[in-house]
């Protein structure tokens, strides 16, 4: 949602250990996953005034692959394209093989970067473990919400 921000505003920079606590707290405030949150991984967008609005980090996992994860949006900054330059940023420094999971309704957005759906079959053994934790709980609580597993190249 655009409330007069513009990308234009924005900077993007490597993470450092001054962050930590920041990262943290911008993934509780948006409510995604806060496992394996090591600063030393994150780019962040920040604002003209230095303020963190959006965080990213490519994780690798024990069985080799890598997940494009922790895409966190401070609400006022959605729709600008922010998430977009952190992710762009992010394939640019990972190039080659890389996952991601999302809510089913992200797909589309992920699309956009060359990441396509891919089935149980195809999934390192990590994304395996999750998409069945995950699909387990949606049932047993009654939740809609599907998680995607998706991977680019």
């Amino acid at each position: 949602m655009d409330r007069g921000h513009s990308s234009e505003e924005i900077s993007l920079r490597p993470a450092t250990q001054a962050d930590a606590a920041t990262i943290r707290q911008l993934i509780a405030q948006v409510n995604i996953s806060p496992l394996s949150l090591d600063w030393r991984r994150f780019i962040l967008a920040v604002d003209q005034d230095g303020k963190v609005i959006d965080s990213g980090q490519v994780k690798p996992h024990a069985d080799g692959s890598s997940e494009l994860a922790s895409i966190a949006v401070l609400p006022e900054w959605r729709g600008v394209g922010v998430a977009r330059a952190i992710i762009q940023s992010m394939l640019e420094q990972h190039p080659g093989r890389i996952h991601l999971t999302c809510r089913s309704e992200l797909g589309p957005m992920y699309q956009k970067f060359g990441f396509r759906t891919i089935q149980k079959g195809e999934m390192p053994p990590y994304f395996r473990r999750i998409s069945r934790m995950v699909n387990l709980f949606s049932r047993l609580f009654g939740r809609a919400e599907r998680l995607l597993v998706m991977r680019r190249y």
